[in-house]
């Protein structure tokens, strides 16, 4: 925060107050303790505070972790709902389970209600659903719809790129293992969705690392390419390792996914290196993608890896 933006007066008395509360509070809370939405905001875009949900605020300084997330769970969830979908991946830590766009608003949380009784505070996404004892776990106090079928869940109803994304993300926790999460899929036959789940299931790979690396396999696989492994291992120079994104080993052949947010200006560099040197010391033949590339209507990542493919095995 520049010293021009530091609060004055009765914005720092009243963020002194907020800054106090031990742990997550709502927007209510906020008011009660002299706080403006204007400041509210303010204080998040300085990085003073957390918006982790829609109505739920926390200090910056708190461990994000699964108390706290708990925490402001329990702020907006009524005890007989069940937090589902994304909102439950975010429970669990998978942390790549945000829509695209999704770091930048702060999202609904996703509950289903006892029937008959959905929720309309415009603070959470509501409806209704049949979840046997089996699909829900306590996690003290709050009712969440377990790893596997938070999996199904997704899998079966967010468009195809997001849903095997998230269901990278989910098996990465390793809470079920793919045999698991295919014999699962014979729970929901004729169910919403189920035909796009199992077409999915046998690309899940736990070794993904970002949404964007979950949908470039995607683009590979829809381009006809023989299935690439994840994290593939490349010998550094100084005797250790550098991994990329995707590739097979036999025709030294990859792709690599150049996220914003873990690809800005201050990776270039590095990430120019470690490419150069996998292709000058080790012949591989390396694609680098942007989100242009891979996302959307115009995304061009199957025509470019389908053409280069076919100029490698001519």
């Amino acid at each position: 925060m520049s010293s021009t933006q530091l609060p004055v007066g009765e914005e720092l008395a009243a963020l002194g107050r907020v800054l106090e509360r031990p742990g997550p509070f709502t927007a209510r809370d906020a008011l009660d303790d002299g706080a403006s939405y204007l400041w509210l905001r303010r204080w998040c875009r300085d990085g003073l505070l957390k918006h982790p949900i829609r109505g739920v605020y926390h200090a910056a300084d708190l461990t994000d972790d699964l108390s706290l997330r708990l925490a402001v769970l329990r702020l907006v969830v009524p005890a007989d709902c069940v937090v589902t979908d994304r909102t439950a991946g975010w429970v669990w830590g998978a942390n790549m389970i945000l829509a695209p766009g999704d770091h930048l608003v702060t999202p609904a949380v996703h509950v289903f209600c006892p029937p008959g009784h959905r929720l309309r505070n415009g603070l959470v996404a509501s409806g209704e659903r049949r979840l046997p004892p089996e699909d829900v776990a306590d996690l003290d106090g709050v009712r969440v719809t377990t790893p596997l079928r938070t999996a199904c869940d997704l899998g079966r109803l967010l468009h195809v790129d997001q849903a095997l994304a998230a269901m990278d993300s989910l098996a990465a926790l390793r809470c079920f293992t793919l045999d698991e999460l295919a014999l699962a899929t014979l729970r929901f036959r004729r169910y919403r969705g189920v035909v796009q789940l199992r077409v999915l299931v046998p690309l899940v790979d736990p070794m993904a690392q970002s949404p964007g690396e979950s949908v470039l396999r995607l683009r590979w696989i829809q381009a006809g390419i023989p299935r690439p492994r994840c994290q593939v291992p490349v010998r550094a120079p100084d005797g250790g390792r550098y991994y990329l994104d995707l590739g097979l080993e036999d025709r030294l052949f990859g792709a690599e996914y150049d996220g914003e947010e873990f690809h800005d200006d201050g990776a270039v560099e590095h990430d120019a290196g470690r490419r150069d040197w996998c292709r000058r010391e080790h012949g591989w033949i390396i694609l680098v993608f942007r989100k242009a590339n891979v996302y959307g209507r115009d995304q061009d990542a199957d025509r470019i890896l389908r053409r280069a493919w076919a100029e490698l095995t001519k």
